[in-house]
């Protein structure tokens, strides 16, 4: 598995991670054959029932080898609230420690700089390394930035598929200049990927096959093209993940990329974030 720096932390981080929303425990020998594969980026949130506890079973003994990632929910965000909700997610993944603990989408509820103020604490007392955010829009980036006095904003995580590109225009750009990861999840849109017989689908197939790939696989490289971008994908399938882990350690070539934004074109305008 390819690994690259994840912002400005100086970690190495898996290109493609695994995703945890509606993982059932029938998903946990998926969940571990993922790890065996390097996919050791793991991702879940307190909004996730069940999920955190699935991967404390997965992680068992082996947490030194995992990237782990948890997120308050926005209604759980202020100062006291985002602490609590922390020792909660801490208690059910059975570890010490989250190296990222993201605020799950924009609270409408606290303000930022109360939920802000609660992540450096985290930091200080050693039960967070880093601190990010979900579904953040370019204007939200900044106030969040802004709220902080000690600590950066590490990553973003956003929805980012072939059909959805919208965090090209202005969320992509401006993480890109102020050393942000972007973390695309749903990256095959939901189950509702492009089907074979489609024209999409077939766009997806000639490049697939010029390269010894599948479509799916086609998919993920051209979503974790630049140094940016990191990929999780929810898989409850073995073998599904192995396909998965295919997606990095290979180059897609200029024909294959002018192929995918013909087939896909690029948002023409700004769309709204999703939030899972």
């Amino acid at each position: 598995m390819v690994g690259r720096e994840f912002g400005a932390t100086g970690v190495q981080v898996p290109v493609i991670g695994q995703g945890t929303w509606q993982l059932g425990r029938d998903g946990l020998e998926a969940l571990r054959t993922g790890i065996e594969l390097g996919m050791t980026h793991l991702d879940t949130a307190e909004m996730y029932t069940g999920s955190e506890e699935i991967i404390a079973e997965a992680i068992r003994g082996i947490r030194n080898r995992i990237f782990l990632v948890s997120k308050v929910l926005p209604s759980n965000a202020s100062y006291k609230g985002t602490l609590r909700a922390c020792d909660a997610s801490l208690k059910r993944l059975r570890t010490e420690s989250l190296d990222v603990y993201l605020l799950h989408w924009w609270s409408g509820s606290h303000p930022i700089e109360e939920t802000m103020r609660a992540m450096e604490e985290l930091v200080a007392a050693g039960k967070v390394r880093y601190i990010g955010v979900s579904n953040f829009e370019v204007d939200r980036l900044k106030q969040a930035q802004k709220a902080l006095t000690r600590e950066k904003i590490t990553c973003n995580q956003v929805i980012y598929h072939l059909r959805s590109r919208a965090v090209e225009n202005h969320v992509l750009p401006f993480c890109e200049s102020q050393n942000i990861a972007v973390v695309g999840y749903s990256p095959f849109d939901q189950g509702d990927f492009p089907s074979p017989g489609s024209k999409q689908g077939k766009a997806l197939q000639t490049i697939a096959d010029r390269h010894g790939k599948t479509p799916h696989q086609v998919a993920l490289n051209f979503l974790t093209r630049r140094n940016s971008l990191f990929a999780i994908c929810k898989a409850s399938k073995a073998e599904h993940v192995r396909e998965n882990a295919g997606g990095t350690g290979w180059k897609l070539n200029d024909e294959d990329l002018k192929l995918i934004d013909d087939t896909f074109p690029p948002a023409g305008k700004d769309e709204p974030l999703e939030m899972l």
